[in-house]
């Protein structure tokens, strides 16, 4: 690698067409371009992805569709039509994974089912993201993320035990989803890469955060426990709680071993806890987690946040603050590994800050190559340069075939700072 030159990224030989639109398949996409796949994203013509549109918004300018959809190619068709057919037919051709979450029979339905994409490509991939999966009596249901946050489990046991559950501050099962859809994307194109052939991945949204849960299922099958809201209690490990010093800051703090409870008794000055036979070990304190957390905080609320911290450090007691996003951003530590990064975006005028890379790869790390695009920037880039489509079919069918400075700011937006 010369002198100036980015470091080559391990996905880079890796093509992927993402036809979905919300969110769970799109962060599938979205993690494979962050390692260097090439991604070009279909949004229906006029309005695009439904993301656009999600959250907050700038000038107009749909913020959280720059952060999804990072890194991608844009372009505008119809699937509906034998144009937006007839051009993903021949773009699976030079394909390696297509992504959609469309829900089942819908592809078949316009002429775009696996079977005929693979017929096209018999090496292709391609990943399924629904609600419910593709086979099973609630297949055919719509689903989302908030649908699969309660199906699955989670909303049962979130919460406190005298109040209702509570469903998750964010895309928890659609995030998680679109992680395990990555992680089996890549599975299958190492797997293709043995064999030659591709294959179909059927996921549901709820399955991945049914198997993040915790040991439920097995405490049911072999105990018949039934987990119940606790707070933010564990029912396999204590203290595990949010504590407040004596100047209001909140705090989170765990202690899954023995020699990690007896450091967090000596930062706070309360040896006589590790000797109490309520809370002896682990077992003893889940019987006794409430009286614990009620000695813990009567110890905590006599320190000030600053000297808690600077006690629990020096003793590697652990410890963490309850942030907010502005303390997030402005912490030393992600600002020094880099965890968020500044991206200029063209579309609104000047640097985007955002959420970088999840991981750091000695040889072949990964970098953003940019914000979210417009909608179609790539269009005369694909469609016309690609494709070999001809402007007048695609004013025809309703498309904006892009001008050539529409192309290159598309091309320059590409280059990462």
């Amino acid at each position: 690698m010369k002198d100036g030159e980015s470091p080559p990224r391990a996905l880079e030989d890796v093509r992927v067409l993402d036809i979905s639109n919300f969110l769970a398949a799109p962060l599938c996409s979205m993690f494979l371009a962050d390692f260097g796949a090439d991604v070009i994203k279909v949004e229906q013509p006029g309005r695009g992805d439904e993301v656009r549109y999600w959250g907050n918004d700038k000038d107009g300018v749909g913020l959280y569709y720059k952060v999804v959809n990072r890194g991608k190619r844009s372009i505008t068709l119809d699937l509906r039509t034998t144009l937006g057919v007839e051009a993903v037919r021949r773009l699976v051709r030079d394909v390696d994974i297509l992504v959609e979450n469309y829900r089942p029979g819908t592809l078949e339905r316009w002429g775009l089912g696996p079977d005929v994409l693979m017929a096209e490509n018999p090496r292709l991939i391609v990943v399924r993201v629904t609600g419910f999966g593709q086979t099973g009596p609630n297949s055919r249901r719509p689903g989302f993320g908030t649908l699969a946050e309660a199906y699955a489990g989670y909303a049962h046991i979130s919460g406190h035990a005298d109040g209702p559950p509570l469903l998750p501050a964010f895309g928890l099962a659609d995030s998680t989803t679109g992680l395990m859809a990555a992680y089996l994307a890549m599975v299958a194109l190492h797997e293709q890469r043995r064999s030659g052939r591709g294959q179909v991945v059927d996921l549901a949204i709820y399955e991945t955060l049914l198997t993040l849960l915790g040991p439920q299922v097995v405490d049911f099958d072999q105990l018949g426990i039934v987990q119940q809201r606790n707070g933010s209690r564990l029912p396999f490990t204590a203290p595990r709680n949010t504590y407040r010093t004596r100047d209001g800051r909140w705090f989170s703090m765990a202690g899954s071993a023995q020699s990690t409870f007896e450091r967090i008794c000596a930062a706070l000055e309360v040896p006589a806890l590790v000797e109490d036979s309520r809370f002896r070990d682990n077992r003893a304190r889940l019987k006794n987690a409430a009286a614990l957390d009620v000695e813990l905080q009567n110890a905590i609320g006599r320190f000030d946040f600053s000297t808690l911290m600077e006690r629990f450090v020096r003793l590697e007691a652990p410890i963490a603050p309850v942030n907010d996003v502005r303390q997030v951003v402005e912490d030393e530590h992600v600002v020094a590994r880099e965890n968020i990064v500044a991206l200029e975006d063209e579309e609104l005028g000047g640097p985007l800050r955002m959420q970088n890379i999840v991981g750091k790869l000695s040889r072949t790390p990964g970098r953003i190559r940019a914000t979210g695009p417009r909608l179609g920037a790539h269009n005369r880039e694909i469609l016309v340069g690609m494709l070999g489509y001809g402007e007048e079919r695609l004013v025809e069918a309703g498309l904006d075939p892009g001008s050539a400075e529409e192309q290159e700011r598309a091309v320059a937006g590409e280059v990462s700072p």
